[in-house]
């Protein structure tokens, strides 16, 4: 099985194990970091019943990859479909001058980088745009850039899962006031670049239905590799009530 295949397990089980609790057949990121968990390839009970273990009575988690269903001790709640798109072309689309720091858009700022002190901002950004889970700790995952007007942050966009070889493209957010600027493309591709000079190739995931985001991607160089399906699960018996759930996937 390829690692993107599985992703959230070979990111948990390898460059990003400190993020999360690793068992022998399961993992999961702190609920703080991000929503995901995986089992093993083809898992077994003993696998779900780790994970069950990890999430707790009252938590959640989401899937992906080939993940098979899971067994009567788990509801289902919530199903998207999308894509994972790798980006093989993006270096030849960056070219030999990659965009690092870009010139300034118009007479607004430089992309700039993102930590902890940006949190509150972060977190009212992708409140306006819901790009998906973006939660207190997400930006420890690193690599975050953004574009202030003032000092509002208008866009941003960073790293998500590390499975080895590979960095995923995440959180790709803009305002509406500030789209049609290209602030999404110079920030992809800043971002992938940070990924191409560690030696490792960009991915990223999309919803299915969100075609303008997916013609963006194909167009900076990232190519369809798989369909995919996000699924997040709850302990049996909850169903949906009393419960926040989160959209998986990037939303562009």
């Amino acid at each position: 099985m390829h690692v993107l295949d599985n992703p959230v397990w070979h990111a948990l089980t390898g460059p990003q194990s400190a993020l999360g609790t690793v068992t022998p057949r399961s993992a999961r990121f702190d609920p703080e970091v991000s929503p995901f968990g995986a089992v093993a390839g083809s898992p077994t009970d003993d696998a779900w019943t780790e994970l069950a273990a990890i999430v707790g009575p009252t938590g959640q988690v989401t899937l992906t990859g080939d993940t098979p269903l899971p067994p009567s001790g788990w509801d289902v709640v919530v199903r998207i479909e999308g894509v994972q798109m790798v980006g093989d072309g993006v270096a030849a689309v960056i070219g030999p001058e990659p965009p690092g720091q870009p010139p300034a858009i118009g007479s607004g700022p430089r992309l700039e980088p993102l930590a902890a002190a940006d949190v509150p901002d972060m977190l009212a950004l992708v409140a306006d745009t819901r790009p998906g889970p973006f939660l207190p700790r997400t930006v420890e995952f690193g690599g975050y850039l953004g574009v202030r007007d003032g000092t509002r942050l208008v866009a941003m966009a960073g790293q998500r899962l590390r499975p080895p070889g590979y960095a995923e493209v995440s959180a790709v957010a803009t305002d509406p006031a500030h789209r049609g600027r290209g602030l999404a493309r110079q920030l992809v591709l800043a971002v992938a670049d940070g990924i191409i000079r560690r030696g490792e190739v960009p991915f990223l995931h999309a919803s299915a239905g969100n075609t303008g985001a997916i013609r963006l991607y194909e167009s900076l160089g990232f190519t369809l590799r798989r369909q995919v399906t996000f699924v997040v699960m709850v302990p049996a018996g909850r169903g949906r009530a009393g419960r926040p759930i989160i959209p998986p996937v990037p939303a562009g």
